[in-house]
């Protein structure tokens, strides 16, 4: 019989909370039972609201925090209130061994600064990175940065390679990713240098975890061409909230301008298209490069698009993410 994953919760991050999370909790157990979850949060509140979810019941319990972080509050301003606040505590959960992961739709910069303060980097990770879930052609991509750091040098790019690379083999079970350098062209002389510096040191070491297939350009993000697209913080989080507002205009578009009939006809072929774009399977963005995992669910999605990303959990935990990454950062040469 498999351990059963222990999931720490905030369960006051986000909008909507507790219920919603209580909600996806409830989709997520529907699928995949082996769970128990350790909801952090105001226990008058949360023991109200779990009277509506009787079936989720015995796989959690209720650890009762005295503050939570809001959405829009500065990351030092949470830092300094934080150490009562749900966040911090579903974090911390993981250095006593009390949980194997957590799980926030909480503040973004808090969490981030919260769980590098309390984790602590991966021996040789300079700086944490945020990837996420990206559909492609074939299936799905693995993207980092999408924001956590603006700045970042060729170190900071092969950290991330490692990485992203450690992350798409525990979630999708192939042993070679390809990874790939997102630049404004293809041709080796163009890109910043510490773009160049990258591309040259990845190109050298063929003792990697991971195929190295060069640059690619943002128009072929969705191509399927690679499995791993790394990127510096900023230009990924632009990629990231453009797709999104793209995959939005579409959407809505083409729902406004097709008639009835039209719609009737190909109702089947929209569908598809739809269920690909759905932002909800894709929820759930990764802290990678601390010493525990650490999944951010988006604020303002819904049960189902949180039960996506608890799903997400239990792919990293069964996948061995941690081990994979130390495993991947010790066979890259950067001399």
């Amino acid at each position: 019989m498999n351990t059963k994953i222990r999931i720490a919760v905030d369960a006051m991050g986000g909008e909507n909370s507790p219920n919603k999370i209580l909600k996806g909790i409830q989709l997520a157990l529907k699928n995949d039972s082996n769970n128990f979850f350790l909801l952090y949060g105001n226990k008058e509140i949360l023991k109200k609201n779990i009277q509506n979810f009787p079936s989720i019941k015995k796989s959690c319990e209720i650890i009762h925090t005295e503050d939570q972080i809001l959405d829009d509050e500065s990351p030092l301003k949470a830092i300094k209130r934080g150490k009562k606040s749900s966040m911090w505590s579903s974090i911390e959960s993981q250095t006593e061994n009390f949980s194997d992961i957590t799980l926030s739709a909480g503040n973004t910069g808090a969490l981030l600064i919260i769980s590098r303060m309390i984790l602590k980097t991966l021996e040789g990770i300079d700086k944490p990175a945020l990837a996420g879930l990206w559909p492609n052609k074939n299936g799905m991509n693995i993207v980092l940065d999408l924001g956590a750091n603006i700045e970042c040098n060729e170190k900071n790019l092969i950290d991330f390679s490692n990485m992203g690379s450690a992350l798409y083999k525990s979630i999708f079970k192939n042993d070679k990713p390809r990874v790939a350098l997102l630049n404004i062209g293809l041709e080796e002389i163009k890109g910043k240098d510490f773009l160049k510096k990258a591309f040259n040191l990845l190109k050298e070491n063929s003792n990697t975890d991971f195929k190295f297939d060069g640059y690619i350009e943002g128009n072929n993000i969705m191509s399927g061409d690679v499995d791993v697209i790394v990127t510096d913080g900023f230009t990924g989080n632009i990629a990231l909230k453009t797709a999104e507002g793209t995959a939005n205009f579409i959407t809505n578009d083409l729902k406004e301008s097709l008639t009835k009939a039209s719609m009737l006809l190909s109702y089947s072929k929209l569908k598809k298209f739809k269920e690909k774009l759905d932002p909800r399977k894709y929820n759930g963005a990764i802290f990678l490069g601390l010493q525990g995992p650490v999944v951010k669910s988006h604020g303002a999605i819904d049960p189902l698009g949180f039960a996506y990303s608890i799903d997400m959990c239990n792919r990293i935990i069964n996948g061995d993410l941690i081990k994979k990454i130390k495993s991947n950062l010790n066979n890259i040469d950067l001399t």
